[in-house]
């Protein structure tokens, strides 16, 4: 396989290359002056950096507000049942 590869690529070169039409070529501009394509990318530029400036300004806001904190929650004895003793024995039983 790679030396089928490798000899097509070979006749391809010793033909002198790859010639593409040049109408078969895709063009990626819309056709559109050099002032014009220079007037948009600086207005996307511009758009750019006032988004940076939105964002930093929001995430500021965001970050700057408190959040709530909530009670403990009541120590009810049914959450710490321990009916197993430890394997080492009750030095570190702590009760509540």
């Amino acid at each position: 396989m790679a030396s089928a590869i490798a000899r097509s690529g070979l006749r391809t070169a010793l033909r002198g290359g790859v010639r593409v039409n040049p109408s078969a070529t895709r063009s990626f501009s819309s056709g559109a002056s050099v002032e014009e394509e220079a007037r948009e990318a600086a207005k996307w530029e511009k758009i750019t950096y006032a988004g940076i400036v939105a964002c930093s300004i929001l995430a500021f806001v965001n970050l700057s507000k408190g959040h709530p904190h909530f009670d403990e929650p009541a120590p009810y004895p049914y959450l710490h049942i321990r009916n197993k003793e430890f394997p080492w024995g009750k030095l570190f039983v702590i009760q509540i």
